[in-house]
């Protein structure tokens, strides 16, 4: 189970010309990983198989694999590295994937910092593997895996057999909140930490700034059409 670790979906970010100002925010779990989480643990119970926890990131993002691991997470390893593109974190994955021997590997359909969406599908490419995303339904049958995933206007159902990835979102399963005894068994529980392989990154980034701030709201009285028609031409440029 590869889990991202970002800012809060509540959190307020500033941004420098060279990266996001993440002191004092809080970071989380990626919300979509979560829902992957729950369904994973699921899947561990049902078939009483072993279930490894990974991320890549910094000593900053062991909160994040501490919880994952009390929500049911039998180990973890942590790719000591920051980020930096999708490349690089899928080159992390397929790398740590080719030694374990994986049946499944699961992730959200996309991290909510950057909002790429294409982890999964370079990590299928990398292992020669299939892709199923996004994945909202996902059961297991002996050797093979029963999903459904959503397609421009209707649902799919699809099968794989072991080992395939799988990019999941809501309403795959629903979220799982540490209890007591899991949070005290997860200080316990191995957390390896590995070095990164070298990657040529294909991209690079220029700068980080923020949008333009909104122009103020215009409330225009319901009787009085013709100035709204007026602002529309005008000012907004819409008509």
């Amino acid at each position: 189970m590869c889990i991202s670790h970002v800012p809060d979906t509540n959190a307020k970010l500033n941004f420098t010309s060279d990266a996001p100002e993440l002191n004092g925010v809080s970071c989380v779990i990626g919300p979509y990983d979560d829902f992957a989480l729950a369904r994973a643990v699921e899947i561990k119970t049902q078939t009483k198989g072993k279930l490894t926890i990974l991320n890549v990131g910094d000593k900053s993002t062991e909160p994040s694999i501490r919880k994952a691991l009390a929500i049911g997470g039998d180990d973890a390893i942590r790719v000591d590295a920051q980020p930096t593109d999708s490349f690089f974190v899928a080159k992390q994955i397929a790398e740590v994937a080719k030694n374990g021997d994986y049946d499944l590997i699961l992730m959200g359909r996309e991290s909510s910092d950057y909002n790429g969406g294409v982890v999964h599908g370079m990590v299928a490419s990398l292992l020669g593997l299939p892709c199923v995303v996004p994945c909202t339904k996902l059961d297991v049958e002996g050797d093979k895996a029963v999903m459904q995933r959503e397609i421009d206007g209707g649902k799919e159902v699809v099968e794989a057999q072991f080992p395939f990835i799988a990019g999941c979102q809501e309403p795959i399963a629903e979220w799982k909140i540490p209890n007591m005894r899991g949070i005290m068994m997860a200080r316990r529980k191995p957390l390896k930490v590995v070095a990164p392989v070298e990657v040529d990154l294909p991209t690079q980034t220029g700068n980080y700034s923020t949008p333009p701030a909104r122009s103020a709201c215009q409330i225009v009285d319901a009787d009085n059409l013709g100035e709204l028609v007026r602002l529309l031409k005008e000012e907004a440029k819409v008509l």
